[in-house]
């Protein structure tokens, strides 16, 4: 028999098995994905917890990618054990999860943008709070002092939030008072000589003064203004962020159509062969998800045996009841 009628006698079509190729390859695609940003934030963690100085918590985005790479291989598995086993409760798990973070990051999306000053003002707070624990977490050091010579700028709003900082108020002790990091300052071209002391007691002056020497405004307002002059790249992180989540909902949704009812079962390449209604099956040892596999497969319930199982075990109980009847 060839292969297209044999498809045609089973009720399955090429469109099925592309759908489950592609909805498994990609789910898997991302499970690793997912390990692997795993992998990278325990490594960071551990790097972390070797360097903290900081007994409280307050950013660790060490552990913001561990809680990632579970949260996107924990998914992903779903959908790839849902996708290989035709199994209708995983599919929907798998499918109403990326709705539901599609819809929350659009919710963000749209509310960024019409409620855009509040945002920001949300996120200058964060970065004025971030400063004053500047040299006791190492991470948030590291990822300020880039973004600040990255985009030239100096602290949340402007430079005048590091009076915050126990080390660089203008009341503190030690060189460092009334001054900003080094990363604040203005260079000329790359490959300058750095000077550590640009910022040397420059929290007094006001912003025309010390425009030649450290940037004045803040990182916030910078690095929104980046994101509006390059549109270009802008949409295009959106869509690399969204794009896959709406093709996992897609395929989702599609595959979920193609599987009949017939198909809702924990084996459907076995189905296949030796097709059996649903309602007949023997779905012992599935498991609360019925995905569990079994050796033989799952096979249809044989109700003459279970009733002649029965039958016998009956048998068996009436000589012991007789004997119990005559020692009595």
């Amino acid at each position: 028999m060839s292969g297209r009628s044999c498809l045609r006698r089973t009720g399955a079509d090429a469109a099925y098995f592309i759908l489950k190729l592609t909805l498994t390859i990609s789910a898997t695609l991302f499970s690793m994905l997912g390990l692997l940003i795993i992998c990278i934030g325990i490594y960071a963690e551990v790097e972390r917890q070797q360097n903290k100085t900081l007994e409280g918590f307050f950013v660790a985005p060490a552990v913001i990618l561990i809680l990632l790479g579970v949260s996107i291989f924990v998914v992903s598995f779903v959908g790839m054990v849902g996708a290989l086993r035709d199994n209708r409760l995983l599919l929907q798990m798998f499918k109403w999860t990326l709705v539901a973070v599609f819809s929350l990051e659009l919710i963000f999306i749209i509310v960024s943008f019409l409620c855009r000053n509040k945002v920001l003002l949300i996120f200058k707070a964060n970065v004025r709070e971030g400063i004053r624990h500047y040299y006791d977490d190492l991470d948030f050091k590291n990822i300020l002092d880039r973004i600040q010579v990255k985009f030239s700028c100096c602290g949340g709003e402007e430079y005048k939030d590091w009076s915050v900082n126990n080390y660089h108020a203008c009341d503190a002790p030690g060189p460092m008072a009334c001054g900003v990091p080094y990363t604040c300052c203005v260079r000329e071209q790359e490959g300058d000589v750095i000077n550590t002391q640009c910022g040397y007691q420059k929290l007094h002056q006001e912003r025309v003064e010390v425009g030649t020497t450290i940037h004045a405004r803040g990182c916030v307002d910078a690095i929104t203004l980046w994101f509006e002059d390059n549109i270009g790249p802008t949409v295009g992180i959106l869509i690399a962020i969204l794009l896959p989540q709406v093709l996992g909902i897609l395929l989702s949704c599609l595959y979920l159509k193609k599987i009949s009812r017939h198909m809702d079962e924990v084996d459907g390449f076995r189905m296949f062969k030796n097709p059996i209604p649903y309602e007949k099956l023997d779905l012992s040892g599935a498991g609360w998800c019925m995905c569990l596999p079994r050796e033989e497969g799952y096979q249809q319930e044989d109700k003459e045996d279970n009733a002649l199982n029965e039958v016998n075990a009956l048998q068996d109980e009436q000589p012991i009841n007789t004997e119990q009847e005559d020692l009595n």
